[in-house]
């Protein structure tokens, strides 16, 4: 455990990851491009990502259990395969089913890829650098995002569609290959993890896992705080930037490029608070809840284009919702046995997919809704209709801070039955200043 080969699987798996991310955002940078190519409207431009998304989630819990029984390697190496062939599909399609297609594939792959790596994890290392390992895994994968915004986007206007779509099914070919020659799934000597077997046994598998309650409760944090950053990089937040907020490419590539910066930055942050205060997790993610419904609303709200200052904001607060959605895994990981953990990861990464997907088809239908009954005064993407559409976020944040609420109670009556009370916060906050001031005020003894 920790030894040199288990930093080479890790590096491995997060290069897959990364990959896995480049090829999950490509998307969001080609969103005016693809308008042209398949004369298409903003609801069909959303439904390649809906659908895309659609495909990622519904595939979680199925690949959870796979790899419960196949193997981390296995999986990444077929995701990084399936991610390739779909990016080569969509470099000749010329037609919106064709370009589905092509977007398909690519969810199939991407929604291999996460959870084998994750999974690796506890295998590989000893437990007290779990959550931290955890939280720096998402935070190198979310570097993918970058290499979409920057290289791709270089590609993509310079040398054009195809050609930069050639260039992503490479890397997906690098990725098998490296995973093929390096990637293990467990240290030598360490007994096989038991599997489930038989259609009867993973039900059960399956059953158990969403029956703790500590499984949900991770599905609605990641619910919760994860779809907004996943709208913004993967389709609105490019147009919403260019065409209503007037920024050029540049300044948006910089924005972007700050989006990637603040979740590698708030990654490890996140990691050590979930290490130091356990008892805390979903309060964390209450707080993110709030700091993006008040990022959003800063944004909408503003009087005209809102200031770069205000959209930079904006850009930071949504990027420390991705790792703080990493919560969610460590509650998957803390409530199942290690034989369960792939299955209720997969339960988890279902939630904030999910709130992604209709997010981005519910925005798009108000913006074609809008342009229809003219209130767009013919600008698809103008600023008013987008601060009507982008309102879909604040619905989704309150449903999902009010389920992990409820839910979070039937954690705690769970945890009060093995003996573990956790206090409400303002009390143990004012315990804990009481006891500042008594050692402040009690007189020094010589």
């Amino acid at each position: 455990m920790t030894a040199p080969r288990a930093w080479l699987v890790w590096s491995i798996g997060i290069f897959s990851y990364l990959v896995a991310v480049t090829q999950r955002t490509s998307f969001g940078v080609v969103g005016l491009e693809a308008t042209e190519r398949f004369h298409a409207s903003a609801s069909a431009i959303s439904f390649f990502t809906v659908l895309q998304l659609l495909v990622y989630a519904g595939l979680q819990i199925p690949v959870g259990v796979l790899v419960d029984r196949f193997g981390s390697r296995a999986m990444i190496a077929g995701g990084a395969l399936l991610m390739g062939l779909g990016q080569l599909q969509l470099a000749f399609a010329d037609s919106v089913p064709a370009g589905v297609l092509g977007r398909v594939l690519v969810g199939a792959g991407d929604a291999m890829t996460f959870i084998s790596v994750i999974r690796l994890i506890p295998l590989w290392f000893a437990p007290a650098r779990v959550p931290l390992l955890t939280q720096l895994t998402g935070m190198s994968g979310q570097l993918g995002q970058l290499i979409s915004v920057v290289p791709f986007a270089f590609v993509l206007h310079s040398a054009g569609w195809t050609p930069a779509f050639l260039a992503l099914a490479g890397l997906s070919g690098v990725a098998v290959v490296l995973v093929i020659l390096l990637l293990q799934d467990l240290p030598h000597g360490t007994p096989a993890q038991p599997s489930t077997k038989g259609l009867r046994a993973t039900g059960v598998s399956l059953s158990r896992a969403w029956k703790q309650p500590g499984t949900r409760l991770g599905l609605w944090s990641h619910f919760t705080i994860q779809f907004s950053g996943t709208v913004f990089a993967m389709t609105w937040g490019y147009p919403f930037l260019i065409s209503a907020q007037g920024l050029d490419a540049g300044t948006v590539a910089s924005l972007m490029a700050l989006y990637v910066a603040g979740a590698i930055g708030a990654g490890p942050l996140i990691g050590r608070f979930v290490s130091r205060h356990p008892l805390r997790r979903s309060t964390m993610v209450l707080l993110i809840a709030a700091a993006t419904a008040a990022a959003w609303a800063a944004v909408l709200l503003y009087p005209g284009r809102s200031p770069l200052w205000l959209l930079a904001g904006l850009v930071v607060v949504l990027a420390i919702g991705g790792p703080g959605s990493m919560i969610g895994f460590d509650f998957a990981r803390t409530f199942n046995p290690a034989h369960r953990i792939g299955t209720a990861t997969g339960i988890v990464n279902v939630g904030g997919f999910i709130a992604a997907l209709v997010a981005i088809y519910l925005i798009g239908a108000v913006l074609d809704i809008l342009y229809a009954t003219g209130f767009s005064n013919g600008v698809l993407y103008g600023l008013e209709p987008f601060r009507v559409a982008l309102c879909v976020h604040f619905l989704l944040i309150g449903i999902g801070s009010v389920a992990t609420l409820v839910v979070r109670r039937k954690v705690r009556r769970q945890m009060a039955a093995q003996g573990v009370v956790v206090q409400p916060l303002l009390k143990v906050l004012a315990e804990q200043r009481r006891a500042r001031n008594a050692r402040r005020d009690a007189p020094s003894r010589d």
